[in-house]
């Protein structure tokens, strides 16, 4: 298997999995007849852009951001739903960014679960422990991002 069939697989196997460790990803991947070492495996995982978000019940799972099945998009939606509920305590804006805070420990998660679920009107997130700042497109309206966000208590 090649590098870019293995990198499929990957992807294929995050999709229709809960994978919680890269010792079970080497498992499936193994099942699948693509035997590969660790250190392989962490540099296929960085090159997609692999992240460990909170699966919304008891523990993180990995997620391959942009990567548009449906049937993952649905269910990673829901986890970054999930995320956002769960995290999120106040927004405000000003020009052009805006600035959420989040129980504290919760921005980096919440900011990944915005990225991910693609606001209309949200460029970007960058985040810290407890805060957040999205950056805004130009036509943005601060009232229809602020009211999505306080929608979400």
């Amino acid at each position: 298997m090649d590098k870019i069939e293995r990198m499929e697989t990957i992807k294929e196997i995050i999709h229709e999995n809960r994978i919680r460790s890269q010792e079970q990803l080497l498992s499936e991947l193994l099942k699948k007849g693509c035997d590969v070492t660790q250190a392989t495996l962490s540099r296929d995982l960085k090159q997609l852009k692999v992240a460990k978000i909170s699966d919304g019940a008891d523990g993180y799972t990995y997620s391959i951001p942009g990567y548009s099945k449906t049937i993952q998009q649905n269910v990673v939606s829901t986890v970054f739903l999930n995320d956002l509920k769960r995290g999120f305590l106040s927004i405000v804006s000003s020009g052009n960014i805006s600035v959420i805070k989040t129980i504290a420990g919760h921005a980096n998660s919440v900011a990944s679960a915005i990225d991910n679920v693609n606001i209309p009107g949200i460029l970007g997130t960058v985040a810290g422990d407890d805060t957040i700042f999205i950056v805004l497109a130009e036509d943005a309206k601060h009232s229809d991002i602020e009211n999505f966000f306080r929608g979400l208590k």
